[in-house]
């Protein structure tokens, strides 16, 4: 770890920090993973067992809070690129159901809690084919797990988690592009998915840039904040990709503000 990734610098905060390191965290995270020339991915931690997932009934998402919504964000584009039906599941209600899981499954745990750590256990004393998403190396998950990925994403200093959530989160890459590269590696070989996967790795070559755009709003961003701060309750709603945005947009601004907060699945 350098020194200067646990130092604040000229930020005022560590969280403040992490969220203008995001650019060079996305960076980092694809570098050696992606091959934009080829249009290839490549996750050293999952090839060798590509072909067992390739065969499993379904894949299960496993994770607690912001690691959950990660799971939540990326359901879609994971089912769209694996057409493999996606279970995304809350570790602790997982194991209050005692979940049916089979030997034919694949189960991906995100982050380190003890609630996904006991359902690894679970899945593993059921036969599963377990994997790890982690930006800790020689984490517990990442040794109980048959396979993995390290998301390379960063030291983790705020209080708040930075790690897991694509969008809402300090640290950008986190577990969404994991989620991502692992569909285009599993699509790879499927001619009615070329064009997609194509559009994906073309926007994730752009996403260093287009954060970069993102954080030249700050300002308007901060006056929006002001005016908004001494609310009693604030409903963040939205559907699709961005229901996932709302839930953790929801859970940092009561982790941080301690507002009433809710994330709302806008429709119908």
């Amino acid at each position: 770890m350098e020194v200067q990734q646990i130092m604040k610098g000229n930020f005022e905060a560590f969280m403040q920090k992490e969220i203008f390191e995001q650019p060079e965290s996305v960076f980092n995270t694809m570098r050696g993973r992606i091959c934009f020339d080829t249009n290839t991915v490549l996750l050293g931690g999952l090839k060798d067992h590509l072909k067992e997932i390739k065969r499993c009934r379904r894949l299960i998402v496993i994770g607690c809070g912001t690691s959950f919504h990660a799971a939540v964000a990326t359901r879609q584009i994971l089912e769209e690129l694996t057409e493999l039906p996606v279970m995304v599941e809350l570790a602790s209600d997982f194991l209050d159901r005692n979940t049916p899981v089979f030997r034919d499954d694949v189960c991906f745990f995100i982050s380190q809690s003890a609630d996904t750590l006991m359902a690894l256990r679970y899945c593993k004393d059921q036969g599963a084919l377990t994997a790890g998403i982690t930006n800790t190396v020689g984490s517990s998950i990442s040794r109980e797990t048959d396979c993995g990925v390290h998301i390379n994403a960063g030291p983790e200093i705020g209080v708040a988690s930075t790690k897991p959530h694509p969008t809402t989160d300090s640290r950008t890459p986190a577990s969404l592009w994991p989620w991502s590269w692992f569909g285009l590696m599993i699509s790879e070989d499927r001619i009615s998915l070329q064009k997609r996967r194509l559009e994906i790795i073309e926007g994730l070559r752009v996403l260093p840039e287009l954060i970069k755009e993102v954080l030249t709003l700050d300002g308007k961003i901060k006056a929006i904040a002001d005016e908004l701060y001494q609310q009693r309750s604030l409903l963040v709603m939205g559907r699709g990709f961005n229901y996932a945005t709302c839930l953790e947009g929801a859970l940092k601004i009561k982790e941080i503000t301690y507002m009433h907060s809710e994330g709302i699945l806008a429709g119908s």
